[in-house]
């Protein structure tokens, strides 16, 4: 029996149970052999390793990486050139875009990189139509663009997060706060600090014992569900922010574009017309938390035009002189920082500082 039909049966089962405090148990239990399976089809065990294929993914390049996902004919490709003045094939047939085509923008002082990828079909995360590939680069992209067309959007939003989700792709959402550490004896230890819904003691061990762990400590910081639990066990789940563009409204009326306008981490364009970029671009800074650090070199101007750009996630001192060169903090004393992380203009400050957007730093060394 496949893995996909295996995977067809358990989903049939889950939606044949109901949904009460009796069943929770059984559901979570299903949950976690559905994780298991999909994980195997996405790096199934062994075999032999294939001959080079042809290139799929492409080198990191810049400050962030964005990658275009939609299906085919929804303007993909007309975006990229539109953005960023690479000539992306458009025509008015689908799958035009066979391989990921890359481009870059300057905003805001930072580079990024777009990636214009093949458009995805249903069932892509069982390995259809590329989209095994597809999706896999953009796991490891720092924001998702999913391209729309405005004329059908909800049906086609629902299956591309599905086809995400399904290969361990959470869109617009926090890891759980779950603490989970495996010990050689003990038994499951359960802990919750909040009351829980849905998952209870009995729940937690079932679904530990089908991934064969009967020794670790669990603790539920927050009201968790099964999948929770499963993404938090699995640990190869990457969080990602996401946009949704919903092209060609062009066609639409203008009551219907003030409707769109309400929807939460959406962006009505016109990529063929170039309508409302400067709306997306501004839209795709915010959700890169990206930070601008100014360079001063000593008894000149700060350097305005080229700064160094760091993840709001690693934003010290010492990060700044890792991202510059790696040799830097062996010679690093202490800088001298100008902006609004610091009370005094400039102020001295050590290698654990940490830096806000559009500081003027200066290093000064041994």
């Amino acid at each position: 029996m496949s893995l996909l039909q295996k995977i067809a049966e358990i989903e049939a089962e889950m939606a044949r149970t109901q949904k009460n405090k009796a069943t929770a148990h059984h559901l979570g239990l299903l949950k976690a052999k559905m994780a298991k399976l999909r994980r195997e089809l996405i790096c199934p065990k062994g075999g032999g390793g294939g001959g080079p294929g042809e290139g799929f993914d492409v080198a990191k390049t810049g400050d962030a990486r964005i990658g275009f996902v939609g299906f085919p004919s929804v303007g993909k490709s007309t975006l990229l050139s539109n953005l960023a003045g690479v000539y992306s094939e458009v025509a008015a047939y689908e799958f035009t875009t066979l391989t990921t085509v890359p481009g870059v923008i300057r905003y805001k002082g930072a580079k990024i990189q777009l990636l214009d990828l093949p458009g995805i079909i249903e069932g892509a995360k069982d390995g259809k139509g590329r989209g095994r590939q597809v999706i896999a680069v953009a796991r490891t992209c720092n924001l998702i663009l999913i391209v729309l067309d405005v004329l059908k959007p909800l049906g086609h939003k629902k299956l591309i997060e599905h086809e995400l989700e399904g290969f361990g792709i959470r869109l617009n959402k926090n890891p759980p706060n779950i603490g989970f550490k495996r010990k050689d004896k003990g038994g499951i230890n359960f802990t919750a600090t909040c009351p829980q819904t849905e998952m209870d003691a009995e729940t937690v061990k079932s679904i530990l014992s089908e991934y064969k762990i009967h020794n670790a400590d669990v603790t539920l910081r927050c009201d968790a569900t099964a999948d929770d639990l499963i993404d938090c066990v699995e640990g190869n789940r990457v969080y990602i922010p996401c946009i949704y563009v919903l092209n060609k409204i062009d066609q639409i009326s203008v009551e219907e574009l003030d409707i769109i306008y309400k929807v939460p981490h959406c962006v009505p364009i016109s990529a063929h017309s170039r309508w409302n970029f400067d709306d997306l671009l501004e839209k795709i800074w915010d959700y890169l938390h990206l930070v601008r650090i100014y360079t001063k070199p000593k008894g000149q101007l700060p350097d305005y035009t080229s700064p160094v750009v760091l993840q709001d996630s690693t934003t010290t001192v010492e990060d700044f002189c890792l991202k510059i060169h790696k040799t830097l903090i062996k010679e690093f004393k202490h800088a001298l920082v100008w902006g609004s992380s610091v009370k005094h203009n400039p102020q001295k400050v050590g290698r654990e500082h940490t830096m806000d957007d559009e500081d003027v730093i200066q290093l000064v060394k041994k």
